[in-house]
């Protein structure tokens, strides 16, 4: 399939962010600085949890492919809406378009069912520790993880594909700051009652589905914290979970107020601002959550710096 011959379209147009042409220049570098952040940090858990040993469990093994996710996440949409504010060109190629949406809605899915696995890695350390380390054997994890892949790329894949065979008129103004798959099926001038019936069940399948996991997973932990007499126990067992229970909240709590409450058209910054959240800022966010919150990676980071005074 071709998609050339499907659209008179050659490039969209991106309105960006609400924000005033005298505002533009401290936009660019809020995010700019955000952007950077959220690279540099995630990619320090990599390398933390690549070079410490005592990292090397089931838990850091999923929060290692979180951290390349949120790089990955950010870059689809943080580099291209820089390029706009700066240089004030909204354009964007029709190919250029497609890509972009592919890998958003793909990292989005991998955010989705690597968050799953870590809240049954969670599971299993809480409520079944005596088997822990049975069950959560390394194929088993490198498995959830090929799989989480999997079926994100066949995800992105299907909504792309439905979308290449659509066409484009006249209309080329997308009134966001990236290529949302919404956006573009409100311009397309063909069918899209397939693409509609695609999204509520692909959605269903990589959004509820996956959500309703993590919400048993923490059903079971909360029951079975509920019976650990000590106290010292129940902040143990919260402290491990914790800094992912943040993390869930904050993904699910934006993609759920744009996705599925949508504003109407009049307030359509809104959902701009709240797209802002889980694009930038929950990348940004979650290396500080895990970093503060938890001792293992604040120690492994210690050492390094130990390793960096040494050395010098």
């Amino acid at each position: 399939m071709r998609w050339e011959n499907q659209s008179t379209v050659s490039e969209f147009l991106l309105l960006g962010l609400p924000i005033r042409p005298e505002q533009q220049g401290v936009f660019f570098a809020l995010f700019l600085g955000m952007y950077l952040t959220t690279v540099l940090g995630n990619l320090l858990i990599i390398l933390l949890i690549r070079l410490d040993s005592r990292l090397h469990t089931p838990m850091y093994f999923f929060l290692s492919h979180l951290a390349l996710t949120d790089v990955s996440f950010s870059s689809v949409t943080v580099p291209k809406m820089l390029i706009n504010i700066q240089s004030g060109d909204q354009s964007i190629p029709y190919s250029g378009c497609i890509a972009q949406m592919y890998f958003f809605i793909f990292f989005t899915d991998l955010d989705n069912f690597l968050l799953t696995s870590m809240a049954y890695d969670r599971y299993v350390a809480i409520c079944h520790p005596l088997h822990y380390t049975t069950i959560m054997r390394q194929e088993l994890c490198t498995l959830l993880v090929a799989m989480s892949w999997i079926l994100s790329c066949a995800s992105a894949l299907s909504h792309t594909l439905l979308l290449a065979r659509l066409s484009f008129c006249d209309d080329n103004i997308i009134s966001h700051f990236f290529c949302d798959l919404a956006a573009l099926l409100k311009l397309s001038c063909s069918d899209i009652s397939l693409n509609e019936m695609i999204i509520f069940t692909v959605g269903v399948a990589v959004i509820t589905i996956p959500l309703l996991c993590i919400l048993i997973s923490y059903g079971h932990i909360g029951t079975t914290i509920m019976k650990v007499p000590s106290t010292k126990g129940v902040c143990k067992a919260l402290s491990t979970c914790g800094s992912h229970l943040s993390v869930v909240s904050l993904y699910y709590g934006t993609i759920i107020g744009v996705y599925f409450f949508p504003s109407s058209n009049k307030s359509n910054g809104k959902d701009i601002i709240a797209s802002v959240m889980y694009t930038v800022v929950t990348p940004l966010l979650n290396p500080f959550i895990y970093s503060l919150r938890n001792r293992d990676i604040k120690g492994a980071l210690e050492k390094l710096f130990d390793k960096a005074t040494i050395s010098s």
